[in-house]
């Protein structure tokens, strides 16, 4: 097994092939305002940067959905859309409008056989962070991102904690 851990920068690998199955997890973005902080997200397709859909992994979906079960998540299966760059305000209201749930920076970037994914919500449309914090040394010269800082501080570790459990309770092997 490979694991890359890349984040946002996963934009920077490249057109490279990670492999025969890729999981991508971490956190997203709402983009319905019904859909809160926590929420898990475990798309069947995800709208990739350049317009193509791809279309996750159906044995692969199934086996987070079940994870996130097991934790008493229920997790939303509606799609979500891969963006270069942070949504905010109008963007987000015209993606939802469209029918997709979340927004993540690297999902629809993987290239594999059989691709899922299970995101976190972390941000969403009532509770927007600043874009400053997708560079934290930008966010500590902007006065405006430092609001964020303890909301950013809770949330984040917690959201990121929830998207880890659901991947290793979907990897734990069957009794």
């Amino acid at each position: 097994m490979r694991v890359v851990e890349s984040g946002v920068a996963l934009s920077k690998l490249g057109n490279v092939s990670l492999g025969d199955v890729a999981l991508s997890f971490g956190l997203a973005g709402a983009l319905h305002p019904d859909v809160l902080t926590g929420t898990v997200l475990v798309p069947h397709e995800v709208l990739r940067p350049d317009g193509t859909t791809l279309i996750c992994d159906a044995s692969l979906v199934a086996a987070l959905e079940r994870a996130a079960r097991e934790l008493d998540l229920e997790p939303d299966a509606r799609p979500m859309v891969t963006s270069p760059a942070m949504l905010t305000g109008a963007e987000r209201a015209a993606w939802s409008r469209r029918g997709y749930v979340g927004v993540d920076m690297e999902t629809g970037l993987i290239r594999a056989s059989r691709v899922a994914a299970v995101r976190v919500v972390l941000d969403t449309p009532q509770r927007e962070i600043s874009a400053s914090w997708l560079r934290p040394g930008a966010a500590l010269i902007d006065v405006r991102a430092w609001r964020d800082l303890p909301w950013l501080a809770r949330e984040g570790p917690r959201c990121a904690r929830l998207a880890a459990a659901v991947l290793a309770a979907a990897l734990r092997p069957s009794l």
